[in-house]
C-alpha cells in the first residue's frame, strides 16, 4: 500500500502563524475601540475553539455585559474578523511568518515521488493564499491538488467534515492519505475521517494529549535543523522525517489495523 496524498493543516502546521493571528486580532480590537487585548496565555486557551469568527463569539459570550451590548458586539464579528484578516495577511505578505522546518522539503519529496499535496484548514482562503504566496512564491497554489478551507464545510474541526471533503476531492480512501496537524482538534478531525495523522505541535498546542496520533514530532526536521535524538528515538532513517519513512510508518499502521480487523484478538475472559 502506498501513500497517494499528504493533507496539510495550515495554521501552526505549515507555519507557526498563531502569534501573527493574535497580534492581528488585537489590532482589530484597537481599530474598533473595544479595549480588548488577548495575551499569549489567553489566546492559547481560545485556540481550543476552532475558527476565528467562532473564537470571537466565544470571547463575547463569556463577557459580563448586558444582553443588548452582547448583541451589539456579536454584530461586530464579521467586520472585526475582516479587519483582523487584513492585518494578518499584511504581516504574512511582508515575510513575517516563515514555514516551519522541513515543510518545504517534505512537500518537494512528495511531489517528486508522485504523491499529491492537499490542504484541509479551517482558516480563510485569503489567509491560505497569503501564506503560500509569501513562503512558496508564485508556485505556491499550484503545488496543491486540493485546497479545502473552513467555509466549505458545515462543521469545522474537530468534526471530520473538512478531511472527508478533501478525500472526496482527491478521489482516494483514508488509508491512502496522511494528515499533518499541530492541534488536538485537528488530530480528532483527521482521525474521525480515518486518516493516519502526524502531529507537530507548537507552543500553542503542545500541552494537549496526542495519544491518538500515529507519530508526534516537535517539527519535521531538516538537514540544517536536525531533530534532537534522531535517528534512533522515533525515526530510523535520519534526523528529519523523510517521505519514505513517513510512508513506511503510515502503511505499517494501516496494515496492522487491517490485520487486527481480519483476525481480532480474543477478548479477555471476565473474572
Amino acid at each position: 500500500m502506498s501513500i497517494d496524498a499528504l493533507i496539510f493543516d495550515v495554521d501552526g502546521t505549515m507555519a507557526d502563524t498563531e502569534e501573527a493571528h493574535r497580534v492581528a486580532f488585537n489590532l482589530a480590537f484597537e481599530r474598533q475601540g473595544l479595549g480588548w487585548s488577548w495575551s499569549p496565555a489567553a489566546y492559547r486557551r481560545l485556540l481550543e475553539v476552532t475558527g476565528g469568527k467562532e473564537r470571537l463569539c466565544h470571547h463575547i459570550d463569556a463577557l459580563d455585559v448586558a444582553d443588548t451590548e452582547r448583541r451589539r458586539l456579536l454584530a461586530l464579528v464579521p467586520s472585526l474578523h475582516a479587519d483582523k484578516t487584513k492585518f494578518y495577511t499584511a504581516v504574512v505578505r511582508d515575510g513575517g511568518v516563515p514555514l516551519r522546518p522541513g515543510v518545504a522539503r517534505l512537500m518537494d519529496e512528495a511531489l517528486a515521488a508522485g504523491c499529491r499535496l492537499a490542504i484541509a484548514s479551517t482558516t480563510s482562503a485569503a489567509n491560505v493564499d497569503a501564506l503560500l504566496a509569501a513562503t512558496l512564491g508564485a508556485r505556491g497554489l499550484d503545488l496543491f491538488s486540493v485546497i479545502v478551507c473552513g467555509d466549505r464545510v458545515q462543521a469545522k474541526k474537530p468534526a471530520p467534515d473538512i478531511y472527508a471533503l478533501a478525500l472526496r476531492n482527491l478521489g482516494i480512501e483514508p488509508a491512502s492519505a496522511v494528515a499533518i496537524e499541530d492541534s488536538l482538534n485537528g488530530l480528532r478531525s483527521a482521525r474521525a475521517a480515518g486518516i493516519w495523522t502526524l502531529v507537530t505541535p507548537t507552543y500553542w498546542s503542545d500541552d494537549a494529549d496526542f495519544g491518538d496520533a500515529g507519530l508526534v514530532l516537535p517539527n519535521l526536521g531538516d538537514v540544517d535543523a536536525p531533530l534532537q535524538g534522531e535517528p534512533g528515538h522515533l525515526l530510523r532513517d535520519a534526523a528529519w522525517l523523510g517521505l519514505p519513512e513517513l510512508a513506511r510508518l503510515a502503511t505499517a499502521a494501516s496494515t496492522a489495523t487491517h490485520a487486527t480487523t481480519l483476525h481480532p484478538r480474543p477478548q479477555e475472559s471476565f473474572r
